[in-house]
């Protein structure tokens, strides 16, 4: 197969996995990897198989019912509470695409100089086009290759002396200090892995993919098309999140085996962060640590912003999609509008971009769980789902996945 056919292929499961090691994911296994050294690997292998389960449910629910996650949960939940969950995603959203833009914007400051708020504010005015006025079968092929821009931290491992003894005990061995700050990064690095935003994103793209092929129908209308499209699922859903996770081990590997081990324990800025990357780049550490804040924002910020539009659309029963030319969406598009222009708010705010991005991971962490228990909910109603509800081994696994997270949450706000 041609490499342009292979993109081609690359559905919602890869992008959302891609979009999912966004600069908030960055800074925060950067973080992990400076704090603890190899101690939070774990949290990485843990969550792959929680990521296939709760994201390859919420593509199920779009692919079945040919409807979003939100239009679901409203047959469902009242909606009041529907809209309580809509109101959680565009704060915890707001605040991420924030500090991903203030981060895009501080990347390049270190690497050419200049304002930093300039180029937040660039990026932010980039984005909004991009997402608002580029048709979805266009933009979706610009994504696919954003995420390329990933790898460069798999590097580290032919470039530094790693004790690999170590590693596989920080991977496979669960451990962490029963403190508030600890606990405080593992709600992080679960809320970056496994966060809101990439369930109705998935979902919602699953519903795009579908009404732009004229051969395709919901699976409740077309059952015969299930074998062939739950497959696809299943094995688009382990390949993109097993690219996320494998990048995100890498990004912690990075810091564990260059920051952690020189004795810098705490991330205070994105120069620090950026000098994970020296052993691989030298003297062009910082451009290649640009680049990759860059690419994945410029990945993630459609994402999240799409995210919460499709949410809102949903609720208020407004036209949603990215294939609708603006005047014809115009609450979808406004939403996506207010979620960029208001995360502005926070690169004006004296918060270091690298401790934005982990807060905003942390909030993920926490309002994740109402969305997981609605999703699931959802996902089990054959009334809602028919012959296609979540199967045993994916019920298991999001429910296991929502105990988790809820666990984690409730840990942190004990301790702290």
């Amino acid at each position: 197969m041609s490499l342009k056919g292979l993109t081609r292929r690359l559905g919602p499961g890869v992008i959302t996995g891609a979009a999912d090691d966004d600069p908030s994911g960055i800074a925060t296994y950067s973080q992990a990897g400076a704090q603890t050294g190899f101690g939070l690997l774990w949290t990485v292998v843990l969550t792959w198989p929680m990521m296939v389960a709760v994201q390859s449910i919420s593509a199920r629910i779009g692919r079945v019912t040919g409807r979003g996650l939100a239009a679901n949960m409203l047959d469902v939940f009242p909606r009041p509470v529907v809209g309580a969950l809509v109101a959680l995603l565009f704060v915890a959203n707001t605040i991420n695409i924030g500090a991903d833009l203030s981060a895009m914007g501080a990347a390049v400051k270190l690497a050419a100089g200049g304002n930093q708020h300039l180029y937040t504010a660039l990026f932010a005015v980039a984005c909004l086009i991009g997402t608002v006025f580029i048709p979805y079968h266009r933009y979706v092929d610009v994504l696919k290759w954003l995420t390329f821009s990933l790898f460069a931290y798999v590097g580290i491992v032919f470039t530094v002396r790693i004790d690999w003894h170590q590693v596989a005990v920080g991977a496979l061995l669960p451990r962490f200090a029963l403190s508030g700050d600890s606990l405080t990064l593992v709600v992080a690095v679960f809320g970056t892995t496994i966060s809101p935003y990439l369930f109705f994103w998935q979902s919602s793209q699953e519903v795009e993919e579908e009404e732009a092929d004229p051969q395709e129908a919901p699976l409740l209308e077309e059952p015969q098309h299930a074998p062939a499209q739950l497959q696809r699922i299943a094995w688009e859903t382990w390949a993109g999140m097993g690219m996320s996770n494998l990048v995100a081990f890498f990004i912690m590997l990075t810091t564990a085996a260059t920051l952690h081990a020189s004795g810098q324990t705490d991330i205070q800025s994105t120069e620090q962060a950026a000098q994970a990357l020296k052993p691989i780049a030298g003297d062009f550490a910082f451009i290649l640590f640009s680049i990759g804040i860059i690419g994945t924002g410029l990945l993630a910020v459609p994402v999240l912003a799409g995210s919460v539009g499709y949410a809102a659309g949903e609720l208020f029963a407004w036209p949603t999609g990215l294939e609708h030319p603006p005047r014809k969406a115009r609450g979808f598009y406004s939403v996506i509008a207010a979620a960029i222009l208001l995360g502005i708010a926070v690169d004006l705010s004296t918060l270091d971009p690298i401790k934005a991005l982990v807060w905003s991971a942390v909030v993920n962490g926490v309002i994740v769980v109402p969305v997981l228990v609605a999703m699931m909910v959802v996902a089990s109603s054959s009334r809602q789902m028919g012959q296609f509800a979540a199967t045993r081994t994916q019920r298991v696994f999001g429910w296991l996945t929502t105990a988790m997270m809820a666990v984690a949450a409730v840990a942190m706000f004990v301790m702290m």
